[in-house]
């Protein structure tokens, strides 16, 4: 679990999506406080992609408002919010696939504006040589830096984007089921880095194992059908008997 909360990173207020007159996101609202871990749920269909695109400026919502760090950043093209702050690395991998693992990190680090220099070559920029080598020992893929992406294992490649959005130093970092696809040494090792990254990184995260999310999670928001359904401790959406029905056992 992380440390304790202190005041909210992300707000989000009435956040409404239509596609064609369906609601892939009604009426969602959504708080996280700095420092924790929150988790969001449900069905496949249940909104959870279209929320996180709505949060990220990816899509613009069709009401309600997205506040980050106190700033309204509604519909923001994501380019501007990930300068401010705000990191998302995605459920399929997105990594140049014919750089190496220290060039992929380096041009996150990079585009961020650690002291970029005009004129100097990207190597000769000491600081984000600096800030590309922390983020691939706090990762784990020091010793793979020279590694064609390409090469790597999907859980490598999968902790690679991580190590890419890691790269901007986040204040909030949202995963977009940052196990998929992994075997269970692979995700056991992520669930372990995720919640060493949660130290000091604000985590909003999309999980569809719920052994994970019942083990990392401060907070879960359950969504169903573009709603949402439930929202509270692990323990609490455990137990409650309508997420049993639609989310644990598939009913409904």
């Amino acid at each position: 679990m992380s440390r304790s909360a202190g005041d909210l990173v992300l707000e989000a207020q009435g956040l409404d999506r239509s596609f064609g007159g369906i609601h892939a996101v009604d009426d969602v609202s959504l708080e996280v406080p700095e420092g924790s871990l929150h988790a969001i749920i449900g069905p496949n269909g249940s909104g959870k992609t279209t929320l996180f695109n709505l949060i990220t400026g990816h899509t613009r919502p069709t009401s309600g408002r997205v506040r980050f760090a106190g700033e309204d950043i509604t519909g923001m093209p994501y380019s501007k919010v990930a300068r401010k702050g705000l990191a998302k690395s995605y459920q399929i991998t997105t990594v140049f696939p014919l750089l190496t693992v220290f060039e992929n990190v380096r041009i996150a680090a990079q585009a961020a504006g650690h002291a970029y220099v005009f004129w100097r070559p990207a190597d000769g920029i000491r600081a984000v040589t600096r800030r590309t080598e922390e983020v691939l020992e706090r990762i784990g893929l020091a010793a793979d830096r020279d590694v064609v992406a390409s090469n790597l294992s999907h859980g490598d490649q999968r902790r690679l984007d991580l190590a890419i959005a890691l790269a901007t130093s986040p204040r909030l970092l949202l995963l977009d089921e940052p196990t998929a696809g992994m075997s269970p040494p692979e995700t056991a090792a992520t669930v372990e880095l995720v919640q060493e990254l949660n130290r000091d990184v604000t985590i909003l995260m999309i999980e569809h194992k719920m052994d994970v999310i019942l083990t990392i999670a401060d907070r879960i928001t359950v969504l169903h059908q573009g709603r949402k359904l439930f929202e509270g401790t692990p323990d609490e959406v455990r137990d409650h008997p309508e997420v049993k029905e639609v989310y644990l056992t598939g009913s409904r």
